[in-house]
């Protein structure tokens, strides 16, 4: 775990997780073509955010954590893929940049820009930010913070802990930080013997070689070549100020809710009725805690359910709560993580050819996830009160479309992503609508 002193011993290599690597094996960024393979975490603030207390707080953030400012690599001809950093006095700062908008819809563009700008992890930081404010004279427009990296150097969760750790910096830029000791920026390895864990990971292998005994459907396998990134964002504000019965706030329900927006979609675009796949991400830290922010710290499970399901939203959120519940206790959860961490000795290539459903080309029907509560440690941002926080994934050319909520104070938010020629923007408008309807949320003034 690289803590100060550590870091003083030079631990400079940093391997993947195993979460990680599926994400590399997801995106062909490694030979330098296709799409980028980025996460943004956009907040918007209540006023500009000065360029310099950013930078500030990098630097003093690479004086004890290398990672942001490290280089994917990985020793000849095998091994594990890792990040490299050098010396501190050969770290380059994550790059910064500003603009100024002087409309609504610019914002939009500069956001859809910064996504499809790939982030080559091999010869530049994995890491960049971006300040969006309103040009001199314009009124009514907000101010953003853009925290865009490349999605295997960290999760949502862990953007968020980076963010976190950086105004943190900035607020105590007087005085030492962490009274001297950093947190945990990574978890420690597994230190069950190699046996033990071998034999986990053959249990998880079989059980996901029997997920998906039919091939998933997407709308990715008509996008071809796959289009630029695409998204829309729309804020709502639940029945009250807890985000509504308990139910409603767990992801079974708001999956349920995606299921039938899809099945529509499905039915419109004549696809075959065939059973819905989708990998439902757990985070692995500690609840409670900020927890490690370097890595995804995700195990997965595998929902699964037909079109027709979705025409009783109710009894589908019971059943796939069921699955999820079932997969708890069978030690799935645990046995797939144990397994990820064996892909180091996969080739990249031949990480997901093992499951016997992706042989046509197809990985899941869709993508869906709660990226949880926003932080109240974020309140404030470098200064600026937070008026919203979301994230925007990047969704592989297979299956080019995903759903995506969080929650920000009283705000509940919904981000669809996909790349164009999966859906239309009309089609992405009637998704959050299907999905707002049977949350009962009531649109923002």
């Amino acid at each position: 775990m690289p803590t100060l002193s550590l870091l003083r011993r030079n631990v400079r290599r940093l391997p993947l997780r195993g979460a990680d690597l599926v994400l590399m094996a997801r995106h062909p960024l490694w030979k330098g073509v296709g799409l980028s393979s980025n996460t943004s975490l956009v907040v918007e603030c209540d006023g500009p955010i000065a360029p310099e207390r950013v930078e500030r707080a990098l630097d003093r953030f690479l004086d004890v954590c290398p990672w942001p400012a490290a280089r994917l690599r990985r020793p000849f001809p095998w091994g594990k893929l890792h990040w490299a950093a050098r010396g501190r006095s050969e770290l380059t700062r994550p790059p910064l940049r500003r603009e100024t908008v002087t409309a609504r819809e610019e914002f939009a563009r500069a956001l859809a820009k910064e996504l499809d700008a790939p982030i080559d992890p091999r010869r530049e930081p994995p890491v960049r930010v971006l300040l969006l404010d309103p040009a001199p004279g314009a009124t009514g427009l907000p101010s953003f913070l853009v925290l865009t990296w490349f999605h295997p150097f960290t999760d949502a969760r862990g953007g968020q802990n980076l963010l976190a750790h950086l105004d943190h910096l900035d607020r105590h830029a007087g005085e030492g930080p962490w009274n001297g000791a950093p947190p945990p920026f990574v978890t420690p390895p597994d230190d069950r013997p190699f046996r033990v864990r071998a034999r986990i990971a053959g249990e998880s292998l079989k059980h996901l070689q029997s997920a998906s005994p039919v091939p998933p459907v997407s709308l990715g396998s008509a996008v071809v070549p796959p289009g630029r990134v695409r998204f829309r964002h729309e804020c709502f504000v639940a029945p009250d100020s807890s985000g509504g019965p308990r139910a409603t706030r767990e992801i079974t329900w708001r999956l349920a809710q995606v299921g039938k927006a899809m099945a529509e979609l499905w039915d419109r675009r004549g696809l075959p009725k065939v059973p819905f796949l989708l990998p439902i991400s757990v985070d692995v830290r500690p609840k409670g805690e900020m927890g490690a922010t370097i890595g995804n710290h995700l195990t997965f499970h595998f929902a699964r359910f037909l079109p027709s399901d979705t025409d009783d939203v109710s009894a589908l959120a019971r059943t796939l709560r069921r699955q999820m519940t079932e997969a708890i206790r069978d030690g799935q959860m645990d046995a797939a993580l144990v397994g990820l961490d064996f892909l180091h000795w996969r080739p990249r290539s031949m990480i997901l050819r093992v499951l016997p459903w992706t042989k046509g080309g197809e990985l899941f029907s869709f993508n869906c996830a709660d990226l949880a509560e926003w932080p109240p440690a974020l309140a404030e941002c470098f200064g600026r009160r937070v008026v919203n926080a979301y994230h925007v994934p990047i969704v592989p050319p297979r299956p080019a479309l995903g759903v995506f909520f969080n929650r920000c104070e009283n705000l509940d938010n919904i981000v669809v992503s996909w790349l164009e020629g999966a859906i239309t923007d009309t089609e992405a408008a009637r998704i959050i609508e299907v999905i707002r309807d049977g949350m009962g949320w009531t649109r923002t003034p």
